[in-house]
């Protein structure tokens, strides 16, 4: 089997339902050069019986990564995903982020060496994030505002991000007032400038975890590029009862080293100093 041009390395935690519709997204894409690897940090079995299920059909290679479930450990099953990465670049999303078609082609198209590519994502309510089915995927329906105003959601600026094209998606990805950040929904790279700057921080927990390679990134002089308008996945609701006040001052603290010292290489990633 030839190698893939990019591998995609989806973080899960027990939400089966939604790993299985974001894999059917996979399955649509408009190119099949890429392998899947999802990094999964505990789930039980409900989720290795859909992922060993999906292997059967897949048209990509999928490869399941797993540690036991010891709290929130992201970063830690992360880093493990990026060791058996067999491509040169990797695109980093949420096992609660379904992709359109052309989302692995558009982070394909648009890298380039010396950055990273910096996407967003659509969040959707819990209604509509429970009334997409497989059928709705395959058909790219759920991706059309038509179709999600129709079924209650209410029309903002933010419908942009999956209606424009050419001219349009160009010129607002040049002037969001978001910046370009590593965030794990949507964010690809290249995996030397990764291992450079040896992976996550293993001492990160929820908040912000993300965000502190990307900012070690910028210390090693990548730049990010903005694709919030390019390159598209919806997300899926649920709730965030893991979330606690400690994991985010302690992930501040970290981030704040790194930017004071302008750290690059942390000591605490996939090789241990």
């Amino acid at each position: 089997m030839q190698s893939p041009e990019i591998s995609v390395i989806i973080s899960t935690y027990n939400q089966p339902a939604w790993l299985y519709k974001v894999l059917v997204g996979y399955e649509c894409q408009s190119i099949n050069n890429f392998e899947v690897i999802i990094a999964d940090d505990g789930s039980n079995e409900e989720t290795k019986k859909i992922i060993s299920t999906f292997s059967k059909i897949a048209k990509f290679r999928l490869t399941h990564i797993w540690h036991e479930d010891q709290g929130f450990r992201k970063t830690v099953i992360l880093n493990k995903a990026i060791k058996v990465a067999n491509a040169k670049y990797l695109l980093f999303t949420d096992g609660d982020c379904i992709p359109r078609n052309d989302f692995v082609e558009t982070h394909l198209r648009l890298r380039e060496v010396g950055w990273f590519l910096s996407g967003g994502y659509f969040k959707l309510p819990k209604n509509i994030s429970e009334l997409i089915s497989e059928k709705h995927i395959k058909s790219q329906s759920c991706f059309e505002a038509n179709w999600l105003i129709e079924q209650g959601l209410k029309s903002s600026f933010k419908l942009n991000k999956l209606t424009s094209k050419g001219v349009k998606e160009r010129f607002l990805n040049a002037v969001t007032p978001t910046k370009a950040t590593w965030d794990g929904m949507n964010v690809s790279g290249w995996k030397k400038d990764i291992l450079l700057v040896n992976g996550f921080d293993e001492r990160m927990q929820y908040g912000g975890e993300d965000r502190e390679i990307g900012e070690r990134l910028f210390n090693l002089g990548i730049k990010a590029k903005q694709i919030r308008y390019s390159a598209i996945c919806i997300h899926l609701y649920h709730e965030r009862g893991y979330v606690q006040p400690e994991m985010i001052t302690k992930n501040k603290a970290i981030r704040k080293v790194t930017k004071r010292d302008t750290v690059i290489r942390t000591p605490f990633g996939i090789e241990k100093d």
